[in-house]
């Protein structure tokens, strides 16, 4: 017997409060450099709690207010201003690049331009269809659901959400065997803002359901200068403008890391300093907490210790490398290895990875490629296809 289905209307959820108001929310290798302390990374990436209560004080609340990433701020104008001239709801987004460069605040900023509630949640949490289904039946006409990792969705959750983007519908199983019934619900119009800091592993049916994508690129030190006079003024310390620059050039084009500097920096002029960010406060509040003129922490200098000094320049399998840091081959590639090979200081070549001419300079030691002819044809080989990207504009 196959399942019965029903068709109902739009669900009963609860009263609307104000608008923008709802928030849920192998080999034995040597010990080649000192151990870091297993303490939070000065320069991580990953947000913490700390970070999410003083980000949420700071975030720009409307479009004018968001500083840097124009082609995104002049799509998404456009977007916004069609859907509330329509009367209808933005149609879905999707926002990918490297963690800390805006897409929570983007979607929040959608859902105050246009007058919306906000739901927000992640991949990992939404483990069952049912989580899903509850969550998009409780959504209010016009409401803005952000979903973070978006690309690490369950498949099951995945399925539904196709006919809620494209029909604001959903089937839900009622009951077990014979007795299971389909239940079809009619959802509120409303829009889906996904971030994704792996859009390669979307699957294809989700990705192009998104009717607006846009990835986000690292931002120049200019812009971050101003994040950091806006925020330094909305946490109450004075920065002046050498100050700002040179929290910005530690800040590898990434907001979030421009802030996470600044409380730093805060905390050591108002203890150390006079508790005025000037430029000498500001580098010597950089280098007390570790973190150098390209912004690279201990672990980051670890690395590329490893990579010049450990293996003198050849190159080194992935699975090899995070064996001698003690750190999983993931968490390289994931956030160590980006900024690197993006500032050239690490290539990823067929043989695997190789310090770039940068770090040779950065580390003060000469490069044996240049000095060692038996060197010079291996490491040689690695680099010659490889182009060194520069970090990001000078601005």
């Amino acid at each position: 017997m196959s399942p019965r289905r029903e068709v109902l209307g739009p669900a009963a959820g609860p009263a609307a409060g104000p608008a923008g108001g709802r928030t849920a929310t192998g080999a034995n290798l040597p010990v080649l450099a000192p151990e870091e302390p297993a303490a939070q990374r000065t320069v991580d990436l990953a947000a913490t709690d700390g970070d999410e209560t003083v980000e949420t004080g700071i975030r720009p609340r409307r479009l004018a207010e968001f500083v840097g990433q124009s082609s995104v701020r002049s799509h998404l104008e456009v977007v916004l201003e069609a859907a509330r001239r329509r009367g209808q709801p933005v149609d879905h987004l999707l926002f990918a690049g490297p963690p800390g460069l805006g897409k929570t605040t983007l979607a929040g900023i959608v859902a105050a331009e246009m007058g919306a509630g906000l739901r927000v949640t992640s991949g990992p949490a939404l483990a069952r269809g049912g989580d899903i289904a509850a969550l998009l039946s409780d959504m209010q006409p016009h409401d803005v659901l952000f979903i973070d990792e978006i690309h690490r969705l369950n498949r099951a959750v995945e399925e539904i959400l196709y006919p809620a983007m494209e029909d604001y519908q959903i089937d839900v199983v009622i009951g077990k065997g014979p007795a299971a019934r389909s239940v079809r619900l009619e959802l509120p119009p409303f829009t889906l803002v996904g971030a994704t800091t792996r859009t390669g592993l979307l699957t294809g049916p989700l990705r192009d359901r998104f009717g607006f994508i846009e990835t986000l690129e690292l931002y120049s030190r200019a812009e971050l200068g101003q994040i950091v006079h806006r925020s330094a003024r909305l946490l109450g310390v004075a920065c002046d403008d050498a100050g700002a620059a040179e929290i910005a050039r530690r800040s590898r084009g990434t907001p979030r890391l421009a802030i996470r500097l600044l409380r730093r920096v805060r905390d050591y002029v108002e203890v150390k300093g006079d508790g005025i960010i000037s430029g000498p406060s500001a580098r010597e509040g950089c280098a007390h907490f570790g973190v150098d003129e390209l912004g690279l922490d201990g672990l980051d200098k670890r690395l590329l210790h490893v990579l010049c000094v450990g293996f003198a320049g050849r190159p080194v399998g992935l699975t090899t490398l995070a064996m001698s840091v003690g750190e999983e081959p993931e968490t390289i590639e994931d956030v160590y290895e980006p900024y690197l090979v993006q500032s050239g200081l690490v290539m990823r070549t067929p043989r695997g990875r190789v310090p770039g001419p940068a770090a040779w300079t950065h580390l003060g030691l000469p490069d044996p490629a240049l000095a060692d002819p038996g060197l010079a044809d291996e490491v040689g080989a690695a680099r010659q296809d490889e182009r060194l990207p520069t970090l990001f504009a000078e601005g």
